[in-house]
């Protein structure tokens, strides 16, 4: 099992490019899934024996059921992967590639997950990083952070980088 990622254990180069997941809201979705997924079951079963009610009540309960069920996998799913290249972002309905010159800063925002300041002067969310996470999502956002200040022009690998 990895260490945690804190002060007192700093993350090791292999741990540099881990990728970045959110905690909570994993924990949180997935088992929000078995009770949405479990009481759709109940009710279609409960449904089922009663004499007049139509079949459409199972079907759009189920239907109902199977889009939050993909609501919440969607947030589950949250994750940024960091590549010597960049970083490949995946939010809930959107996401990107970036290079790592691209980003010019990493910061938790007002909102509740890391915003990364791009050189273009738009501004992008990581929802893989969220403050929920407490201590984990300041250790992440400094890796992070960190991350890009080494794929920066004239930081710690711009000498071993080829052109």
């Amino acid at each position: 099992m990895r260490p945690a990622e804190t002060p007192e254990h700093p993350f090791g180069p292999a741990d540099l490019y881990a990728p970045f997941r959110p905690r909570a809201t994993r924990i949180v979705s997935f088992l929000l899934i078995l009770w949405v997924f479990g009481g759709a079951v109940a009710f279609v079963v409960l449904v089922e024996g009663l004499d007049r009610a139509p079949r459409s009540y199972q079907v759009g309960g189920m239907a109902l059921a199977l889009l939050i069920c993909a609501f919440l996998y969607l947030m589950a799913s949250v994750r940024a992967v960091p590549t010597p290249e960049g970083l490949r972002v995946r939010n809930i309905l959107r996401g990107a590639d970036l290079e790592w010159a691209q980003i010019v800063n990493v910061r938790f925002g007002e909102r509740d997950w890391v915003l990364l300041d791009l050189a273009d002067g738009h501004v992008f969310p990581v929802m893989a990083i969220q403050r929920v996470d407490g201590a984990r999502a300041q250790a992440a956002s400094r890796r992070l952070a960190t991350l890009v200040a080494q794929h920066e022009p004239g930081g710690m690998d711009a000498g071993s980088s080829s052109s």
